[in-house]
């Protein structure tokens, strides 16, 4: 009986390891090509992973909760008697694993439920959750590495499969060669490189007492999947941008009304202060297309984007991402509107793909949801720029020499110093300050 191994596929966007958060099926169940078999949590999203083998399962590589790295063993699927599933070097594979191999070589990503392998999605036999538990099964022995007499070298290169990895090892000044592998079959793994790290401070810094770990009472969660990704991303922010935050009050009352002056008009097309607030930094955008950039520090350089491609801070159960609406210059306030509510829904559903977190030149943050007044904010890497917005209240307010109750919000903008000074800042916060109190100048703009 033959069996084939399937590796975890590249899930795009330069993701190289992924969560096992459920299995979709257990050993001995009969799975058919493109049957999703597992779903895994990256630091993107979650997503199902189908099969492109069909057959008899034959072992689950990985526990829940587990990390897999891209490209390690997931699931064993022996062919069923009359043969689905061939082995390598034997008869002609079924249709449509040529074109998965194709894909898998080329790095397409394109293994992920929505693309398939040219079969449609079948059905497949479950047996309960809660009677399964995947065999304890060794992964698949890696090949094994030439001889130094064979390469003509003194020693054998280390087996690391993470870029992650090694970029640890770089800033810790480690040399992966040096370092045991405890991964399967020797793969160097990121806590090698921690450990090492670790042991290097502690040898440097002998009389230095070691930080006390967690007591008994303590709890303990694990910094992993989106979590972790979230602490990279605004831990790299910090380190490498030089921000300033600048901020200002500004008076809504007007913008309130000028929704509402909207939404009577057209309530089949409604229109969310959120989208007004987008279309507003929009204009700011035309104006000061610096604050639309990013800064390539390996060419020393900064390219501003053609289109603006705004992010929209959300907060969800797995944690803050920022989905992407890509040339939203190009959106009526009608359309506009209608895709931030879309892609503010699926994102906390969980259901946007990779590709929709990433790629953002400019991001607004209504924060004043969480019933805040102001917050100096952590620019989301590699953009240049992000709008804050507080919550709006009403606060005594000076209107043509008169006091008055007023809707006040509070707008901050933090950006990057390296791509303008605070000149530019400081005029698109003007100008967006500007929009808000007296929206009519929208039209002007224009």
């Amino acid at each position: 009986m033959s069996e084939r191994v399937f590796l975890l596929p590249d899930l795009g966007e330069g993701l190289t390891e992924a969560e096992i958060v459920e299995w979709r099926v257990a050993v001995g169940d009969t799975v058919t090509v493109d049957q999703s078999v597992v779903e895994v949590e990256t630091a993107k999203a979650v997503v199902d992973v189908p099969c492109p083998y069909a057959g008899r399962v034959v072992a689950l590589h990985g526990a829940p909760g587990e990390v897999r790295p891209v490209g390690q063993p997931l699931i064993t699927v022996a062919a069923l008697d009359g043969g689905a599933a061939p082995a390598p070097g034997g008869a002609p594979e079924p249709a449509g694993h040529a074109t998965y191999r194709e894909e898998e070589r080329a790095g397409s990503g394109n293994v992920l439920i929505g693309y398939g392998t040219g079969h449609g999605p079948g059905r497949r036999r479950r047996r309960p959750r809660l009677a399964v538990a995947p065999e304890p099964v060794a992964d698949a022995a890696p090949a094994a590495p030439a001889t130094p007499a064979a390469v003509g070298v003194a020693t054998a290169a280390p087996l690391v499969i993470s870029p992650i990895v090694r970029r640890l090892a770089r800033e810790h000044g480690l040399d992966l060669a040096t370092l045991a592998g405890t991964g399967p079959g020797g793969v160097v793994r990121r806590a090698d490189v921690e450990a090492a790290a670790a042991r290097g401070r502690v040898a440097a810094v002998p009389d230095h007492p070691e930080p006390a770990g967690a007591g008994a009472d303590d709890l303990v969660i694990p910094l992993t999947g989106i979590r972790k990704a979230i602490a990279d991303k605004l831990s790299r922010s910090r380190r490498e941008i030089p921000e300033v935050t600048i901020w200002v009050d500004v008076d809504a009352t007007a913008l309130l009304e000028t929704r509402a002056a909207i939404n009577a008009a057209r309530p089949e097309q409604p229109v969310s202060i959120l989208a007004l607030l987008a279309r507003i930094c929009l204009s700011g955008l035309r104006r000061y297309p610096q604050l639309n950039a990013r800064v390539d520090t390996e060419a020393q350089r900064i390219i501003q984007s053609a289109g603006v491609h705004l992010g929209i801070a959300a907060q969800t159960d797995r944690g803050l991402v920022v989905p992407v609406v890509r040339d939203a210059q190009r959106l009526t306030t009608a359309e506009l509107a209608a895709e931030l509510a879309e892609t503010t829904t699926a994102a906390r559903a969980g259901s946007l793909p990779p590709a929709r977190l990433t790629g953002g030149t400019f991001t607004l943050n209504n924060y004043g949801v969480f019933g805040v007044d102001g917050s100096t904010p952590i620019i989301n890497h590699p953009e240049a720029a992000l709008l804050g917005v507080g919550r709006i209240v009403d606060k005594p307010w000076v209107v043509d020499g008169q006091l008055a109750v007023r809707k006040v919000t509070q707008l901050s903008l933090t950006f990057d110093h390296r791509v303008c000074d605070g000149g530019v800042a400081g005029g698109f916060l003007r100008h967006v300050a500007d929009c808000v109190e007296q929206p009519a100048l929208l039209i002007a703009a224009v």
